[in-house]
């Protein structure tokens, strides 16, 4: 499995609603790309204080690389893609992806 965790600097402007409707595309995606297993998203809520202005984030599991890197190309993923990188302050700047073997 893969835990694809995705951190991200969203644009202060955003609204409370502009953040669920975002969170709430990633998670449709679960009913469209296959190998899906989990999607969770939120604030970070550590309190160590270290997150570097990614207060926001969500994290993907799939069954297999190969089903994450079906997901990376995937036309409904780019699509999301592309909103989450509008969204965020900076573009891809304002993103960091880690992905762990589980």
């Amino acid at each position: 499995m893969i835990l694809h965790c995705v951190f991200m600097r969203l644009k202060s402007a955003m609204t409370p609603d502009d953040k669920q409707a975002l969170f709430d595309a990633i998670v449709a995606l679960k009913q469209v790309i296959p190998g899906i297993l989990d999607i969770k998203y939120g604030p970070n809520v550590s309190p160590e204080g270290l997150h570097g202005g990614f207060v926001d984030g969500f994290a993907v599991t799939f069954e297999s690389p190969e089903a994450r890197d079906t997901y990376l190309v995937h036309p409904e993923h780019v699509t999301v893609g592309e909103r989450i990188v509008s969204s965020t302050d900076g573009g891809l700047a304002g993103l960091l992806v880690f992905d762990l073997v589980l």
